[in-house]
């Protein structure tokens, strides 16, 4: 993409043949039949583990290389076969998979990665790449698991009372209306200590009241946006990760906004959305 040139919408998938990639690779190409949108497969070559000392001649491609272009034909090939309409290309990239994934995220709809593998440890529960990845880098990042079963018809958005869940809703919004299919936004908030006292009981039917007009409010600008969308609330007094993670059993798709960089610098990823990803039944939009 010369840096002249006007840049076309696209969705980036990245792969690297594990289970887990190929699921992604079935979401996105579904996400770029919904959409209209062109497809780009990316398969990270990254050779740090492997070769430091003796890079390969660069006549003469190696089999980290080769191996990468085998993913990369087998997912063309798949990808056509399940979406023959959609437009599809393919990279192969050297660099450090973190790196390489967050930059194509930078330049795209929405980045789909497998919930491990790309160069994460196999024996995680979520390989480090999906969580360095997510919540990290511009735009929308969808982490899908292998063995996603049966159709829902329902997208799950989580709200929280920050400006951050915007892009989130905006994200959550547009995939209800894509899939026609309802949206449950999810609040899950937490009651202060002291309001488990008998006095406190009164006090609580108010704050549950300010809660709901909170979610309610919140909502209300999307819902004159896209008023075809029928918008389930869902508030209740509890943790939001477990809370979100009873709903995603029943979506297609559970969406979450994500702070990036905290103050710290080091706080990498919400605990919220990190939480999510770890237990989620359906495939994660972390969108930043």
């Amino acid at each position: 993409m010369g840096s002249g040139g006007v840049m076309t919408e696209s969705i980036a998938v990245g792969t690297d043949g594990s289970a887990a990639a190929t699921a992604a690779l079935v979401w996105a190409v579904d996400d770029a039949i919904r959409r209209g949108l062109p497809l780009r497969i990316v398969h990270v070559v990254d050779r740090w583990p492997y070769d430091v000392a003796e890079l390969p001649a660069p006549d003469r491609p190696d089999h980290l290389s080769r191996r990468g272009e085998q993913v990369l034909a087998e997912a063309v090939a798949a990808s056509a076969e399940r979406g023959p309409g959609v437009c599809v290309t393919a990279e192969l990239i050297e660099g450090a998979p973190v790196k390489v994934l967050g930059e194509q995220a930078g330049s795209v709809v929405e980045l789909v990665i497998g919930n491990r593998g790309l160069g994460g440890f196999a024996g995680s529960p979520l390989g480090s790449v999906p969580i360095r990845v997510a919540g990290h880098v511009p735009g929308a990042v969808v982490v899908v698991r292998p063995g996603a079963g049966q159709t829902h018809g329902e997208v799950v958005v989580g709200i929280d009372g920050s400006a951050e869940c915007q892009p989130a809703l905006s994200f959550a919004f547009e995939q209800a209306v894509l899939r026609g299919c309802p949206l449950r936004a999810v609040y899950g908030w937490q009651a202060p200590v002291h309001a488990f006292t008998p006095e406190a009981g009164r006090d609580m039917d108010e704050v549950r009241q300010e809660q709901r007009r909170m979610v309610a409010d919140r909502l209300t600008g999307w819902k004159e946006e896209f008023p075809t969308v029928k918008v389930v609330q869902d508030v209740t007094c509890a943790h939001p990760v477990p809370t979100l993670v009873a709903a995603s059993a029943r979506a297609d798709l559970l969406v979450v906004g994500s702070r990036g960089l905290g103050a710290v610098g080091s706080v990498l990823l919400g605990s919220v959305s990190r939480g999510v990803l770890h237990h989620a039944h359906c495939p994660v939009a972390v969108v930043r």
